[in-house]
């Protein structure tokens, strides 16, 4: 392993299941962005409200700290969603690597209607799929569809060059 891993995507792409299993596959920590957010934001979110770039703003500092003090191997599920947060994770952290879950909305809205009780609600998926920005080819990281199961997608993370320890 290079560095740490963010599994970025909308909600309900599997990001928490997906690093989960990840993180335990690589024997490294895991940490889920969601336990990072403020009372505040969990409030607006759980409302209906999407958070802005302000509201988003300490969040990503907590996160980019997380991931600089596990510049050797640890795997955070993080939306990250736009190429300007993913730039500020890697001002705190250069190495890390993006494994972005992809997925139709059908296929994503679905699998979110598994989820009761987590605060993003199923309403907000749309404005996640529009602030959505892929990889740019600037950024280390792989493309992983989410229409299979969590072993086959780990399996694929695991296999990937830029997770093995390669670049882009």
């Amino acid at each position: 392993m290079s560095g740490p891993v963010v599994v970025m995507g909308v909600s309900g792409s599997g990001k928490s299941t997906v690093g989960a299993a990840l993180a335990q596959r690589l024997r490294v920590p895991f940490a889920d962005a969601d336990d990072f957010h403020s009372p505040a934001n969990i409030a607006k979110m759980s409302a209906g409200e999407p958070l802005t770039d302000a509201d988003r703003g300490p969040w990503l500092d907590d996160i980019g700290s997380w991931l600089a003090e596990h510049h050797e191997g640890g795997v955070m599920s993080c939306s990250a969603l736009r190429h300007i947060y993913r730039d500020r994770l890697r001002a705190a952290c250069p190495d890390v690597v993006f494994v972005h879950l992809t997925g139709t909305p059908e296929v994503i809205a679905a699998r979110q209607a598994t989820r009761p009780g987590h605060f993003m609600p199923t309403s907000l998926l749309a404005s996640q799929f529009d602030t959505l920005e892929d990889l740019g080819a600037d950024e280390r990281g792989v493309v992983v569809d989410v229409d299979r199961n969590v072993d086959a997608i780990v399996e694929r993370v695991v296999a990937a060059p830029e997770i093995a320890g390669g670049t882009r």
